[in-house]
């Protein structure tokens, strides 16, 4: 029998159930037919492949790279553009001089100067623990079907585990094979494991016995990417900060300023027997908010000091399997922001529920940070497509899938928010093994699904796909599939692009000749050039947050336009919080008894001065 939840946990969790459309949860069975591997992280991030964290997800029921085995400069890909089923040898644009580089180990974003300003509504909302009723507000304009050219996607993961990022020579070659290669963008790998193969995002660089000295390979990628026409978007492994196997050696690594021996002062990801490796990997608690303002900061940082096109996030989630997330502060967080007590148990739905929540408030406080820096930049997530895929037609399936109960990552709500511009999953399938090949065909029918934003808008998707796990011909079978469905397509990876490169029996020159020969055939996705031009569908914004109280998060927040509720949110644990789908017009934030009024541009980020929070007694249970 499940133990009744405290009253102020119950609403928390009936908030963030109704925030989330139906339409926009649909999931499938958890996998429960494949063994379950420790599955790749997001696209690039551990590994070159991407995955989650590494670049690429290989589903879940795939073999996976093992992350112990990323070594410095021959790291396995991991699962974030690299989230892969293999083991393989594991293993950017030009700076904006005008934006100096935040030289902290832990910078800050900026804030509004305006300190408490009066409230231009002074009459207090109803106390924050009243549940709003969700009012879908009718779009602006009818819904507008994204332009061909939007999905025009044909990407190539670059991952920083093996040759391509770590000399002038290599960056130059890698651009000159992507060009013959025919894509058009380039998924550079910039933040590794809490470091970066660049030298403007507040990061030490990563560490790398063959890494070129006073060399930024990013600002080089950028550069001649964009002499050949090429767009470039920065990858970044956000969560996913450490591998013990390959350690950093800066004294400013993160590791070393909040690691596991930091004390109360660890930013680390711990099981309830405050463990912190999952395997040989170390990932920051997205619950813990000083954590997530070194991730927000060090991710901006690269649209701020680099002509990037946009940014992707890898390894944005909690570790594989469920029980994470219990640091102390980060269980009395939760025990503040809901009145829950004692420590919760790893499946308690409201205590996932919550965790849950940190994540997609970390994806969209991120998102705001970079469209208030350049709104024509780019936010697009790896996301994960463990095992079967859900069923469309079952609009609460998504909630029983792996990515939402497992690694708590609920994309579909990053897509219907406008958090991400665009969606690369990483469907890192195996046509021909078992039933990957209809698992492949399901999540991308399933994305596909849930493209249509609160704003009626239909965002772009682009399929990622696992060239290392299959035959140049697969690859180019997956590739048809997807594009043939009017879908992107990336490909994971340009260091190991084929089996035969991860077993050793192919070079990657030789791996790449016979990709391009299958791509490049007849009819095939890459034969005809193309180019991705389109601007991606976020443009504006508004964001704010709430000062003065101990406990900032959790508070319901409500936009309101002409008299109408149009969207509600939450902070989160910094009082941060914001919308991205609102259409353009004076906008009224009521958030813990204020009310401020102001004008969502057609163009930017409003930033809202820091609101004074008026704390009301709560509730009695």
């Amino acid at each position: 029998m499940t133990p009744a939840l405290p009253r102020r946990a119950f609403l928390l969790a009936l908030t963030l159930a109704l925030a989330l459309p139906a339409s926009a949860q649909v999931a499938l069975p958890p996998d429960v037919s494949a063994p379950v591997t420790t599955p790749a992280t997001d696209p690039p991030a551990d590994l070159a492949v991407p995955g989650d964290g590494g670049g690429a997800d290989t589903g879940g029921s795939a073999a996976q790279p093992s992350s112990s085995a990323a070594a410095a400069g021959t790291a396995a890909p991991t699962t974030s553009p690299a989230d892969i089923p293999v083991t393989p040898p594991v293993p950017a644009p030009e700076p904006i001089p005008a934006v100096p580089v935040l030289t902290s180990p832990v910078p800050t974003v900026p804030v509004a100067p305006t300190p408490v300003p009066t409230p231009v509504v002074p009459t207090p909302v109803p106390p924050v623990l009243t549940v709003p009723t969700p009012v879908t507000p009718k779009p602006a304009a009818p819904p507008q079907p994204i332009t061909p050219e939007a999905v025009t996607v044909r990407g190539l993961w670059v991952d920083a585990f093996g040759p391509g990022l770590k000399t002038r020579v290599q960056v130059a070659q890698m651009v000159d094979d992507a060009v013959k290669l025919g894509v058009n963008t380039l998924f550079v790998q910039a933040i590794r494991r809490g470091d970066c193969l660049c030298m403007k995002s507040g990061l030490p660089l990563a560490t790398d016995a063959d890494l070129e000295k006073n060399f930024d390979p990013l600002a080089i990628a950028v550069r001649l990417g964009h002499a050949r026409g090429l767009r470039v978007i920065a990858w970044a492994s956000v969560t996913g900060v450490a591998n013990t196997a390959a350690p950093n050696t800066s004294p400013l690594h993160v590791m070393r300023t909040h690691g596991p021996d930091s004390g109360k002062n660890s930013w680390l990801a711990r099981r309830p027997d405050g463990t912190w490796q999952e395997g040989s990997d170390g990932w920051l608690d997205a619950g813990i908010p000083e954590a997530a303002d070194f991730m927000v900061n060090s991710v901006v940082n690269l649209v701020r000091n680099y002509d990037v096109d946009g940014v992707q996030l890898d390894r944005i989630r909690y570790p594989d399997g469920g029980a994470w997330g219990y640091d102390p502060k980060t269980v009395a967080r939760y025990a503040a922001e809901t009145g829950a007590k004692g420590t919760p148990v790893p499946g308690d739905p409201a205590w996932q529920a919550w965790k849950r929540e940190q994540v997609t408030a970390l994806v969209r406080r991120i998102a705001l940070e970079v469209k208030s820096v350049r709104p024509t930049a780019w936010m697009s997530a790896a996301t994960i497509t463990y095992g079967p895929a859900p069923r469309i037609t079952d609009p609460t399936a998504f909630r029983r899938s792996r990515p939402y109960t497992d690694v708590l990552q609920d994309w579909p709500t990053w897509v219907r928010e406008g958090l991400i511009d665009l969606n690369v999953p990483m469907n890192y399938k195996r046509d021909g093994v078992t039933e990957q090949g209809a698992w492949f065909d399901g999540w991308n029918s399933y994305a596909a699904s849930v493209r249509t934003r609160a704003d009626g808008v239909l965002a772009p998707l682009a399929v990622g796909t696992a060239m290392y796990l299959n035959s140049p011909a697969v690859t180019a079978a997956q590739a048809s599939r997807s594009v043939g469905a009017g879908l992107g397509w990336v490909g994971y990876s340009y260091r190991s692009p084929t089996p035969g490169v991860i077993s050793g029996q192919q070079t990657t020159a030789q791996g790449l000749d016979s990709v391009r020969a299958a791509l490049h055939g007849k009819g095939e996705p890459l034969a005809t050039p193309l180019r991705w031009t389109a601007a991606p569908p976020s443009l504006r914004g508004l964001m704010g947050r709430i000062v003065g109280t101990a406990q900032p998060g959790g508070r319901v927040v409500e936009a309101w336009q002409g008299g109408k509720l149009v969207a509600t949110g939450l902070t989160d644990g910094g009082g941060y919080y914001g919308f991205l789908t609102l259409p353009a017009g004076r906008t009224e934030v009521r958030v813990s008894g204020q009310r401020w009024s102001d004008t969502v541009p057609e163009r930017g980020v409003a930033r809202l001065p820091d609101l004074l929070a008026r704390d009301i007694a709560p509730l009695k249970p």
